[in-house]
């Protein structure tokens, strides 16, 4: 009994405070762990005959994480990538334990051996710089719905932010009025960076504000949001998704290039994909897409052995040189695309 009301208060703490202050402000990434753990005490209840009063630490043993695994996939037709997703909302659980009593940390290392569900390779279908114009030129600006749209979607294209990065911007993130304008990108893990933005993507973002938060924002409000019962609430993805379709649909039928089933993460995986082609070395790619690993946007981008070569080895004679970084020239030539 005394357990049981360690983990459930664990799990209180964990989705309530640990989570939204220490790993992400992201909602969609919290609600995934609360599913994770649900399904985990699903698991417990309907396969191992335990309830909630008889948890123990002893109920997350690697193999019984393992067995939760082949529930989720053979019992609640769990697709290995989702099964993936749940693993690792369990993982960062029982990280979290450890951190919260040392003891426990035996529970977090075997977990880190229960391997990944074996996933089809799905590769991002991307986006050719012609499609990324017909897309832009085919919101419309005459409405206030499409003024809102095209300063969101050539903000997604000009930053190559995630999805919910962009979604969790608010007004104090936005830096118009200084000589470099930027935004700062709150990403994986709470980690910040800041993002660039070229002249025209300022003009309609300034244009935005002005319609849409007046002449004095409140710097808490978000970028983009949605009224709620008189409130501004965070815009949510399957809201943009849908405003997407919108001008994919239009755009599609004058310019094939745009894919029907176009979603927001192709916009980030074009802009990536355009800047490797002018020129931009991989380590500032690297840094503008929030990786922490350069090896995984070789692999966002399909970068093979002698290209990653050729690139490293790019970046190195630039910083030897000390002369100026060759992809700058290169990302204001493609920025000209949102004009």
């Amino acid at each position: 009994m005394k357990e049981s009301n360690e983990i459930a208060n664990h799990i209180n703490k964990f989705i309530r405070v640990y989570c939204p202050s220490n790993k992400t402000s992201s909602e969609h990434t919290i609600k995934s762990y609360h599913l994770a753990l649900t399904l985990f005490m699903d698991f417990l209840e309907e396969k191992k005959k335990l309830t909630i009063k008889q948890l123990s630490y002893d109920c997350f043993k690697a193999e019984t994480i393992d067995e939760w695994l082949i529930w989720l996939m053979n019992e609640k037709n769990c697709k290995p990538q989702s099964a993936n997703v749940r693993l690792s909302s369990i993982k960062a659980f029982l990280k979290y334990l450890s951190i919260q009593d040392i003891t426990l940390s035996y529970l977090s290392i075997e977990a880190v051996a229960v391997k990944k569900r074996k996933t089809p390779k799905i590769k991002v279908k991307g986006m050719s710089k012609e499609g990324v114009k017909a897309l832009l030129g085919t919101i419309n600006p005459s409405t206030k719905a499409g003024r809102r749209d095209l300063a969101m979607f050539i903000l997604f294209y000009d930053t190559a932010a995630r999805i919910d990065e962009i979604l969790s911007l608010k007004i104090k993130n936005t830096h118009l009025n200084v000589p470099k304008p930027y935004v700062t990108i709150t990403g994986k893990g709470n980690k910040y960076r800041s993002l660039g933005l070229n002249s025209k993507t300022v003009q309609y973002l300034e244009k935005f504000i002005s319609e849409y938060h007046g002449v004095r924002p409140n710097e808490e409000d978000f970028l983009f949001y949605s009224k709620i019962k008189g409130k501004k609430k965070k815009l949510t993805q399957p809201a943009v998704t849908k405003r997407l379709k919108k001008w994919v649909v239009i755009a599609n039928q004058w310019c094939p290039e745009v894919p029907v089933t176009l979603h927001p993460h192709q916009i980030r995986h074009a802009a990536a994909t355009h800047w490797l082609e002018n020129g931009m070395n991989v380590g500032e790619i690297q840094y503008l897409l929030g990786h922490e690993n350069i090896q995984t946007t070789m692999i966002y981008l399909e970068i093979t052995v002698t290209q990653e070569a050729s690139a490293m080895k790019k970046i190195m004679t630039e910083d030897e040189a000390n002369q100026p970084k060759l992809w700058k020239e290169d990302i204001r030539k493609l920025r000209d695309l949102c004009k």
